[in-house]
């Protein structure tokens, strides 16, 4: 019997990965599709903002600091602390900007985005939507995606300023380091291509984080308050896994892009 579970359950996961393909697929071709609901956009690009801006920065103030710490400490040991300015700007860009920016769209703009969508399935509205022949992957799915893959790309130039920003403060004021230094090595190993690919990255997980949010709204079966409670939190552990898997190849795949 437990192998048998086992089975249904692995059933149950990849037909769920099936699912959420098939509403990604259908989310991109309407994007293509007139009418493009502008207004509905705009509507959920400044709810994301609005919720993720404040935690954004919290989180990567001492995220960044933190990074600057550490590896100074290290530079220092190998008598090249002038070189923390290139390993402060390599990381905020390349991994802190992104990570930071899509983990708080997630766990905030995402979640918002699934209970809304779930108070609605649970009430029928999107039923009643189907039957007046309004598609709710047009009219509410697509609008949603852009909307956070936006927000993450905005956010995500703001966390790398100020990443950039914290570290030169806290390497320059507190540990001591060369400023002239520390300016001279941000561009040693950060680059255009390496800030292009931060930018897509950030999009590109932003655009994962309102699918997989709208797929666990619009799946709710029933259950009531429970089930939408439930779906909140599976958007945020089925959001993680996905981005840092996402990541993992998107890294790979701009270092064999970058590579001199």
């Amino acid at each position: 019997m437990p192998a048998l579970r086992l089975k249904v359950d692995m059933s149950g996961a990849m037909q769920a990965v099936g699912a959420l393909f098939a509403m990604s697929a259908d989310a991109v071709k309407y994007l293509f599709r007139r009418p493009f609901q502008w207004r509905e956009f705009l509507e959920q690009s400044w709810f994301v903002a609005r919720v993720s801006l404040a935690p954004t920065l919290l989180v990567a103030i001492p995220f960044t600091v933190l990074v600057s710490f550490t590896l100074n400490i290290l530079l220092r040991e190998l008598g090249a602390a002038d070189l923390s300015g290139a390993g402060a700007a390599f990381g905020a860009v390349t991994q802190l900007g992104p990570l930071v920016t899509v983990l708080i769209v997630a766990g905030a703009g995402a979640t918002a985005m699934c209970a809304d969508l779930g108070s609605r399935t649970i009430r029928e509205e999107i039923d009643a939507m189907e039957v007046l022949g309004i598609n709710p992957i047009q009219r509410l799915v697509t609008p949603r995606m852009l909307a956070s893959g936006l927000v993450a790309f905005l956010l995500n130039s703001l966390v790398v300023i100020i990443g950039v920003l914290g570290g030169y403060v806290f390497s320059v004021f507190v540990q001591d380091v060369n400023p002239g230094a520390f300016a001279a090595g941000i561009t040693l190993l950060t680059g255009v291509p390496e800030v292009v690919i931060s930018c897509i990255k950030a999009a590109l997980f932003g655009l994962i984080a309102g699918l997989v949010a709208c797929y666990r709204g619009l799946s709710i079966t029933g259950g009531g308050a429970k089930a939408v409670g439930n779906a909140v939190n599976e958007t945020v552990v089925y959001a993680f896994m996905s981005l840092f898997v996402v990541n993992v190849v998107v890294t790979a795949i701009g270092i064999k892009m970058t590579a001199k």
